[in-house]
């Protein structure tokens, strides 16, 4: 399991793992992994709902773009959670990119001038308190953390 800055969550109550082929038919096999940790840690339905869509928005870009087409290639979405976090570490061996310096959309345009792209990374940005890339040991490293305590 990564260990990626698990420091600064607290005592961590939770820790689980989820390896996916980068094929978005397997979605919906992360979606029942997220709706069991929700479960497993008490949170409500509309946390939930938020953090399978931002999760789900930052899998399937990595399934959709790490790999060249073609390419068979994992991602791996590592889960902790403590009393006042809930972080998932979202990983890949595919080509470095970051998505967090991916310009952020212009939500005032209209849908029609607005450029294809940026919506993903901006939800993400909207539903989590923070997010963090880095690239270590030849790997993709996404870490989105949702703060469960104000």
């Amino acid at each position: 399991m990564a260990t990626y800055s698990q420091h600064d969550l607290g005592d961590v109550k939770l820790q689980r793992s989820l390896t996916l082929p980068n094929d978005v038919e397997t979605i919906p096999q992360l979606n029942e992994f997220i709706d069991t940790v929700a479960e497993a840690i008490g949170l409500d339905m509309s946390l939930t709902m938020s953090l399978n869509l931002a999760i789900e928005e930052a899998v399937v870009n990595v399934m959709d773009y790490a790999y060249p087409p073609g390419e068979k290639g994992d991602v791996t979405i590592d889960v902790c959670a403590s009393d006042e976090w809930l972080q998932f570490v979202i990983s890949d061996a595919g080509t470095p990119f970051d998505p967090t310096q991916k310009e952020e959309a212009d939500t005032t345009l209209s849908v029609d001038e607005r450029p294809i792209g940026g919506l993903g990374i901006f939800l993400v940005r909207q539903l989590m308190d923070t997010i963090h890339y880095q690239y270590v040991d030849g790997k993709n490293v996404l870490t989105l953390k949702k703060q469960l305590t104000k």
